[in-house]
């Protein structure tokens, strides 16, 4: 809610009430007025045009990009596994999940330090320069070392792009931030097709003796990497070159440079074909309106460096309604942290040692391609559903982002359970697709939900603290499976190696 809104409720607000108002919100009064200026040019002038179209489609790539490399990790792991004979190939897992962490800590971070732009522009060219030599890694410890170092910059792209995609556009339009989780979907399908073509046919056979797999027969991961390595440099180059991003004009404000903010604005509205009557007078007009004086990118990174503190974690606890809303949702990106891996980071791993050595490394990747597409209805569902009831007034109306993330989610932890319980393969895969059509609807509504409850000014740091979470929780996920398996996917407890449980991802049950 505004203040101009909560005005319409109780009359007129003295000034103490709308400083209170605001702190409430975790933001001071002067940034609380300029937002609400921004917001009504947003949603009044500017509108949702072909600038916010194209962003979505960058910031979606973004996503995309995220996925890639996490299933991409996972997909290549099987013939890692055979060419390079580490002792535990999850290491591998392990060591992205560590580079995740530190490239969700820092880069969101950085969004709130040195701006959205500069560090959206980097997190995928780090990604793809590390990545392409991941694939070109000759012994386990460089690929691992690699993956970590892609992690760290594919780490960044969930909490800078969220929160830059949220703060241009209007909040009629704020219901596409949910639909982005779709490209989240994509990336798990772009990974398991460039798997299928390339390791599908130019891999080493599932039953070839340990030692006697070697690289010139076993390329198709390498190519996997290259190719994915490629694609994301593909995206950073769309970014950096081909689109005029601006940066967040509330980034802006936040940091006194009202004027840039106001060129921000008309920037966007030409590129809609709009016009719009915000002036920096108005903001100037404001009460606590500061003088900036512009800086280039070195002197922004080093002034960040210096003046680096908590003070864009405090404002997000506040008070005691932002200390229970930022902690909740920092315990759900948490725990749904740890589930995701468990069940996604291993399960093409599962697929091969399950159908491969019946049907072969291509038809496995088939399997995993097929619950890969089933994923992408789930964001489209969520997509519908989490803003079916915007602007209704009827006491019928369900839906709203609490209750289909509730649903999504208890609806994954079932088909996770009867996943567990699979006597044939029709079953494994007909869980595999359902589990992977809901858990995509629930983090469609997590990602929308989060950038939203968190103020504009530390919405960054907020990104990137449950984001970060979300990974230091997914970093279990090898440490279980190693724990509870033997290097060749045996349970502890030795099960027969023909039986279903000899998959990891019976910890889950």
């Amino acid at each position: 809610m505004s203040l101009d809104e909560k005005e319409k409720q109780q009359g007129q607000l003295s000034d103490e009430e709308s400083e209170s108002f605001f702190l409430s919100k975790g933001v001071d009064r002067a940034y609380g007025l300029k937002c609400d200026l921004i917001n009504k040019c947003m949603q009044e002038e500017i509108g949702f045009g072909s600038y916010q179209i194209q962003l979505f489609f960058l910031t979606g790539l973004g996503w995309m990009a995220d996925n890639v490399w996490l299933q991409g990790v996972a997909v290549v792991l099987g013939q890692v596994q055979q060419e390079l004979l580490p002792v535990r190939v999850e290491f591998a897992t392990l060591a992205l999940y560590a580079g995740l962490i530190l490239g969700a800590i820092f880069w969101g971070v950085m969004a709130d330090l040195i701006g959205r732009k500069l560090s959206f522009n980097i997190t995928l060219f780090l990604a793809g320069v590390f990545g392409i030599g991941a694939g070109g890694a000759n012994n386990f410890v460089t690929f691992a070392s690699l993956v970590a170092c892609l992690g760290f910059g594919v780490g960044g792209n969930l909490p800078v792009d969220g929160a830059l995609y949220l703060e241009n556009v209007p909040k009629s339009h704020q219901w596409t931030l949910t639909l982005l989780s779709a490209w989240w979907a994509i990336g798990q399908l772009v990974a398991s097709v460039v798997g299928w073509g390339f390791i599908g046919n130019f891999s080493c056979h599932i039953g070839t003796p340990a030692g006697q797999c070697l690289k010139a027969a076993n390329m198709g991961w390498r190519y996997s990497c290259y190719t994915y390595g490629a694609l994301t440099f593909v995206m950073f180059f769309m970014r950096f070159v081909v689109f005029d991003l601006q940066e967040s004009p509330k980034y802006l404000i936040a940091k006194g440079r009202d004027e840039e903010a106001l060129a921000v604005l008309q920037h966007i509205a030409k590129r809609n074909g709009k016009s719009i009557s915000l002036t920096l007078d108005q903001f100037t007009s404001v009460e606590g309106g500061r003088h900036y004086v512009p800086k280039n990118t070195l002197q922004t990174i080093r002034s960040a460096f210096s003046s680096f503190s908590l003070s864009h974690v405090k404002p997000l606890f506040a008070t005691r309604k932002l200390a229970i809303n930022s902690t909740i949702t920092i315990l759900l990106w948490g725990i749904i942290g740890l589930a995701y891996p468990l069940f996604n980071g291993f399960l093409p791993l599962y697929l091969q040692n399950r159908f491969a050595s019946s049907t072969g490394v291509s038809e496995t990747f088939r399997n995993y391609t097929i619950i890969s597409v089933l994923g992408i209805p789930g964001s489209l569902v969520a997509c519908a559903v989490v803003d079916w009831t915007r602007g209704s007034q009827s006491k019928w109306s369900v839906g709203g982002r609490k209750l289909t993330m509730a649903v999504a989610t208890a609806l994954t932890g079932i088909f996770l359970f009867l996943f567990t319980t699979s006597k044939n393969d029709a079953a494994v895969l007909g869980f595999s697709c359902a589990s992977g059509l809901t858990q995509n609807a629930m983090y469609g509504v997590l990602y929308a939900y989060t950038p939203e409850v968190f103020p504009a000014p530390h919405r960054g740091t907020g990104d990137a603290i449950a984001s970060s979470f979300n990974r230091i929780t997914g970093i279990l996920a090898p440490v279980i499976k190693i724990a509870t398996t033997s290097a060749a996917g045996v349970p502890s407890s030795g099960v027969s190696a023909n039986g279903y449980e000899n998959s990891s991802l019976s910890t889950l049950a």
